[in-house]
């Protein structure tokens, strides 16, 4: 039999991505750390080759952890669109998705997760991370429960969930280019809205700019900063990201307005206590 690739592995490989490694992803996702291990190897097993790599204390994707990455996130969104399609997923009496664009999700999640398993233990928390505008389809359509994300609200049931801190970040060698030089910068692929602020404020301050390396995910935006190819605008919310420094030389970025918006039917518990874990967050940055 053809090697198959287990949905749940799957869905504890995106948390790692999205909780910033092995450790973060294990508490956001309720499993110990030895099980997530497991659920790697289970797809390295299926693909047949490494999909991490240990670089001192930091996990990396490899280029085929990469690959899977992308392929794993449009496997489970067709996953969960299929149960919602019959019945079975979004709304179910146990279960609560939440959505959030990546953007300090590796904070963002498990502080939302902490606050709805310590309310409403009974129920199974999980995760979907995708674009504001997927995000908001989801929701229309009932498959996610609540979601926080950056750019325009389309709905006007959206609530303000506090503003996100904004910071450039570079590999710790990383120089400027000469005076006149274009800026070479690292951002998520057109449209995102971090990218746009980036480009804008360098452009509003008489700031050449070039996009230098394009990335569908997040994880691949830090990882081509961390190698150095240039600098990107990231959310600054803890600590920086292993292996990046933060840059003052650079012109500073007001921070973004986050949104949080439920399904239509969803209980008014489940806005409150998300929005409040967001802000408890964000105003512990401040």
């Amino acid at each position: 039999m053809a090697d198959v690739l287990d949905i749940t592995a799957l869905r504890t490989f995106t948390s790692i991505a999205d909780c910033g490694g092995f450790h973060r992803a294990a508490a956001a996702i309720g499993l110990s750390q030895s099980a997530v291990s497991q659920h790697v190897r289970r797809l390295e097993k299926a693909v047949g080759c490494p999909l991490v790599a240990r670089d001192g204390r930091v996990t990396r994707f490899t280029a085929s952890g990469e690959t899977l990455l992308a392929e794993a996130r449009k496997i489970l969104a067709a996953h969960d669109e299929a149960l919602v399609r019959l019945g079975r997923g979004g709304t179910g009496q146990h279960t609560l998705v939440v959505g959030s664009t990546e953007h300090a999700a590796d904070r963002i999640l498990p502080a939302i997760t902490g606050v709805l398993k310590e309310r409403y233990p009974a129920r199974e928390v999980r995760f979907r991370l995708d674009r504001s505008a997927r995000l908001n389809d989801g929701l229309d359509r009932g498959g996610i429960d609540v979601a926080v994300f950056i750019g325009d609200a389309r709905s006007h049931a959206s609530v303000a969930a506090g503003a996100l801190p904004l910071s450039w970040f570079s590999a710790p060698g990383w120089r400027m280019p000469a005076a006149g030089a274009p800026i070479p910068v690292v951002a998520i692929d057109h449209p995102c809205t971090i990218r746009r602020r980036a480009l804008e404020t360098l452009a509003d301050h008489g700031l050449a700019a070039a996009v230098v390396v394009e990335a569908a995910y997040l994880a691949g935006v830090v990882n081509a900063i961390r190698g150095g190819l240039g600098v990107g605008l990231l959310a600054d919310v803890g600590p920086p990201p292993e292996g990046l420094r933060r840059r003052d030389d650079l012109p500073p970025v007001p921070p973004e307005l986050l949104h949080l918006r439920t399904r239509a039917d969803a209980p008014p518990w489940l806005a409150e206590a998300t929005a409040g874990a967001v802000r408890d967050l964000l105003a512990g940055q401040a």
